[in-house]
C-alpha cells in the first residue's frame, strides 16, 4: 500500500546463519534477552526469519535468526527457508556462520562458507556454538573449522552463556567500523497489532498484504507459521489537513487450536506464544476463513479475545474464493459471525483477501480509529446529562432482591479499554442485561469504536 512503508531504524544488522540444530534461537534468545524464538531439538524448527534487538555498551544493533537449512530440497519448505537466510545475509552488515562444536563439519556447510566467502566486503564472525566447558573446547575437531576458510571461531556455550559478553565485544568493534553504528535507540510509541485466527486461515498472506513485503513464508502446508513474527511499519494519514505520521507493530501469529487437537511439542508452544502476544496487543485482527462454517476453534478464540479486553476487528478473508460474494450474502454472513460471537459484537467486520489484495487498504484505517476511540475520555458533564436521559428513557431492570434500582452516578475511572463505575442506590442491583444496554447506548452516543467497554457497579452506602 502507498501509505504504508517498513520503518527504518537504520541500526547495523546481524544475520546468524547455519545448518540446522546448531543451537542459532537459543543464541539469539540469549543475546535479545527475550523468549521469542522457539528453541526444540526437532530439525527445522525455525521457518521465517525472527528479528530483535541486540542491547550492548549502552547501545543497540539488529539482530536476524535464520531458519536452519538441511541442504536437502525433499524437506518442507527448504526453498523458502533458504530464501529468507539469503536475503538476510544481503540486508546483513555482518553475518554469524554458527557451527556445533560436537560434530564434524558436512560438505554442505563448507558451500555454505563458499557462498559466504563470495558476498564481498562483509565481515563474517565464524561461531562453534555448545563449547559448554573446557573439556568440550579440548575435544573439539578445531582442524576442521579451518577447512571452511573463514579462520580461527569464536567458542561459546549459547545455553550457559559462556564466552558470549567476548563475542559481543567483538561484534561491537565490527560495527563501529561499519557504515551503520549501533545507536542509543529511541523507542516510539506504537500500537501493537496481532493477527489471530486458526491454522490456515490465511494469516500470513494478509501480513504480508499489509506491510507491504513478503516477509513471511506463506504455504498450503498446515501450521507454517510456527512462532509469532513482528514487524515495524509506518503508516501515513491526513487528519484535520495535517499528515500523521503512525508506528505500528504488527505480529503474524501461530494458527491457534484447541488443546484436544494441538500435536507435537512446536504446535504447542507456538501456540502459547501466540497467546501471551494476543494479551500484550492492544489491537486483534480475528481473522475467520470466509469459505469454512464458524468452527468450535473459532468460538473458543473469540472467548480468547473477549476476555482481554481488546480492541477487535474482524476480517472475513478469502473473500474473492467465495461463489456467492453479492451484498445479500454478505449481510448473511455479518449476521452469522455475530450470532456466534455475541460478546464481541462491538467488532468491526471487513471481507478481505490476503491473496489479491481485496479490500486490504480498508483495515489501516480501522486501526487507527479503533486506537483513537479506545484512547477516549469522556467529560463528567457530558456522563452525567447521558445517564439521565438514558434511565428517563429506559428505567432500570432489576437484579437480583425486590427492590427497584436506581443509577445515582457515573463516572469513566480508566481508558485504555474504556472503564466506567456505575452507582447504584443501596440493596439493589441490575440486570445483567441493562448493563448491556447501557454498554451499547454509550458505544452509540460517544463512538467506542472496535472497543469493549468495562463497566464496574459501586453499591451507595446507606
Amino acid at each position: 500500500m502507498d501509505n504504508v512503508e517498513q520503518e527504518i531504524d537504520n541500526l547495523p544488522i546481524i544475520a546468524i546463519v547455519g545448518r540446522v540444530n546448531v543451537g542459532k534461537s537459543t543464541f539469539f534468545n540469549k543475546l535479545i534477552e527475550k523468549d521469542k524464538a522457539i528453541t526444540s531439538t526437532i530439525p527445522g524448527t525455525t521457518r521465517t526469519n525472527n528479528e530483535g534487538t541486540v542491547l550492548w555498551n549502552g547501545k543497540y544493533f539488529r539482530l536476524i535468526d535464520t531458519g536452519g537449512l538441511t541442504f536437502d530440497d525433499n524437506i518442507e519448505l527448504e526453498s523458502d527457508i533458504l530464501k529468507q537466510s539469503q536475503r538476510a545475509m544481503k540486508e546483513a552488515d555482518a553475518i554469524i556462520f554458527m557451527i556445533d562444536a560436537k560434530t564434524d563439519i558436512m560438505p554442505q556447510e563448507k558451500e555454505l562458507a563458499k557462498y559466504i566467502r563470495r558476498i564481498e566486503s562483509k565481515p563474517v564472525i565464524l561461531v562453534a556454538n555448545k563449547v559448554d566447558n573446557k573439556r568440550i573446547e579440548m575435544q573439539s575437531l578445531s582442524g576442521e573449522w579451518y577447512k571452511l576458510g573463514l579462520g580461527e571461531p569464536f567458542k561459546i556455550s549459547s545455553s550457559s552463556g559462556r564466552s558470549i559478553g567476548d563475542l559481543l565485544d567483538h561484534i561491537f568493534n565490527i560495527l563501529q567500523k561499519s557504515k551503520k553504528r549501533p545507536k542509543k535507540e529511541k523507542k516510539k510509541e506504537s500500537i501493537k497489532v496481532s493477527i489471530i485466527g486458526k491454522p490456515n486461515v490465511g494469516k500470513s498472506s494478509l501480513f504480508n498484504k499489509m506491510i507491504g513485503e513478503d516477509k513471511v513464508i506463506v504455504s498450503e502446508l498446515a501450521h507454517t507459521t510456527r512462532e509469532p513474527f513482528d514487524t515495524d511499519i509506518i503508516y501515513k494519514y491526513t487528519s484535520d489537513k495535517k499528515t500523521i505520521s503512525q508506528n505500528i507493530t504488527f505480529i503474524d501469529t501461530a494458527g491457534i487450536r484447541r488443546k484436544t487437537k494441538v500435536t507435537g511439542e512446536l504446535e504447542r508452544k507456538g501456540i502459547g506464544k501466540s497467546i501471551r502476544i494476543l494479551e500484550e496487543s492492544d489491537i486483534i485482527l480475528f481473522v475467520i476463513d470466509a469459505n469454512e462454517i464458524i468452527s468450535s476453534q473459532d468460538m473458543q478464540l473469540g472467548g480468547l479475545i473477549e476476555k482481554r479486553a481488546k480492541s477487535v476487528i474482524i476480517l472475513i478473508n478469502k473473500w474473492d474464493l467465495s461463489d456467492d460474494n453479492t451484498d445479500t450474502k454478505r449481510h448473511m454472513v455479518e449476521k452469522m459471525v455475530y450470532s456466534h460471537f455475541p460478546h464481541i459484537d462491538f467488532a468491526p467486520l471487513v471481507f478481505v483477501s490476503g491473496k489479491t489484495g481485496y479490500s486490504v487498504h480498508k483495515i489501516m484505517p480501522l486501526i487507527i480509529r479503533a486506537w483513537q476511540t479506545r484512547h477516549i475520555i469522556v467529560p463528567v458533564k457530558a456522563l452525567e446529562h447521558f445517564i439521565k436521559e438514558t434511565t428517563h428513557e429506559h428505567r432500570p431492570s432489576r437484579g437480583k432482591g425486590t427492590r427497584h434500582p436506581k443509577i445515582v452516578g457515573i463516572r469513566q475511572i480508566d481508558s485504555n479499554p474504556p472503564v466506567l463505575e456505575l452507582a447504584i442506590k443501596h440493596r439493589t442491583s441490575l440486570h445483567y442485561s441493562y448493563v448491556n444496554f447501557i454498554k451499547n447506548k454509550l458505544r452509540e452516543q460517544f463512538d467506542f469504536f472496535a472497543s469493549p467497554i468495562i463497566i464496574k457497579l459501586r453499591k451507595m452506602k446507606r
